[in-house]
């Protein structure tokens, strides 16, 4: 009898970072979902479902299981070595944003020293405690920043990241504003801010980089064009090196002073440069829009920000 293909998903990473949200967003998306598995049972689990004929399941562990995480890279490994499709996706956040939600939900970290009179100081060296026991899961894994992320980011973001690729080098390019912080889960890091800014064009400051009249200003710049051809060599030389390293994502964060017209244009066209060859995700975490290689190729003629109303942090598991 052929054992069936399962695609196994891990949500793990940091508490108050939205992995609740993330888990509700695969069990919408049709996943069978277990939260808080013991990570002793894990492989248990994985044979269960596998003898069920499950296709999708997801499970998320994270610190409350801390005893057990120093064997869990290992037992990851053990269950890619038995043909299971793993994802490992680890949410996070700034420890400002952390100590933030928790502040609003009142709920005590799973670390936290209960008889503590500065509840502040003890988040804050839960948090440190709970970064350290989780670094070694968070190195091979695909790492999500939720701190400015609304909820209904977070989920459309998980459901993108976890559809079926090809067996090769998926992308994600994200813009944002140096002046709200790099990106965590960036692999490379450029800056554009050099680059002419349509900010100072009255009729395009309120406009973005997804629009036609900033694009056009861009696209006549012979500096952005430098720009962009050298990011995208860059690019082009080394991701075959990553690929043979055996990564399955790499996050390009491409950062200009507000997040809204040269470093979100730089983006799109690296974006469309490279889809032609390699799975591709865009986001843009200034602008509340995220935007898959399907999507429309041309820049729009008029600017749009859909908003969502929950952080990613809200309903969030610790």
């Amino acid at each position: 009898m052929t054992t069936a293909t399962l695609q196994l998903v891990l949500i793990t990473g940091m508490s108050g970072s939205g992995k609740s949200v993330a888990l509700h967003a695969l069990e919408d998306a049709g996943f069978y979902c277990v939260d808080n598995l013991p990570p002793e049972l894990l492989e248990a689990f994985v044979a269960v479902e596998r003898a069920h004929g499950a296709q999708q399941v997801a499970v998320a562990i994270d610190v409350r299981s801390a005893s057990s995480l120093p064997g869990l890279p290992q037992r990851l490994q053990a269950l890619r070595g038995q043909g299971v499709a793993l994802t490992v996706l680890f949410l996070d956040a700034t420890d400002d944003v952390l100590v933030r939600r928790y502040s609003e939900t009142r709920r005590l970290h799973p670390l936290s020293v209960r008889s503590s009179t500065d509840q502040r100081r003890a988040l804050l060296d839960a948090l440190h405690l709970e970064r350290e026991l989780l670094a070694e899961l968070r190195e091979g894994a695909l790492v999500i920043d939720t701190s400015q992320l609304r909820a209904a980011q977070l989920r459309s973001e998980v459901r993108a990241l976890v559809k079926p690729q090809p067996t090769t080098l998926s992308l994600v390019f994200e813009s944002f504003a140096f002046k709200r912080g790099v990106p965590l889960d960036a692999d490379f890091v450029f800056d554009v801010r050099m680059l002419p800014n349509p900010h100072y064009e009255p009729p395009l400051r309120a406009l973005t980089g997804l629009d036609a009249p900033v694009a056009a200003y861009l696209s006549a710049e012979p500096q952005v064009a430098t720009m962009l051809a050298h990011i995208g060599d860059f690019l082009q030389h080394w991701l075959p090196s990553l690929l043979r390293d055996h990564r399955s994502y790499v996050t390009v964060a491409v950062g200009c002073t507000g997040g809204q017209h040269r470093s979100v244009y730089v983006v799109e066209r690296l974006a469309e440069r490279f889809a032609a060859h390699w799975p591709v995700l865009r986001r843009h975490r200034e602008l509340d829009v995220r935007l898959t290689a399907a999507d429309a190729s041309q820049p729009r003629t008029g600017a749009g920000n859909p908003s969502a109303s929950a952080s990613a942090g809200d309903h969030h598991a610790p």
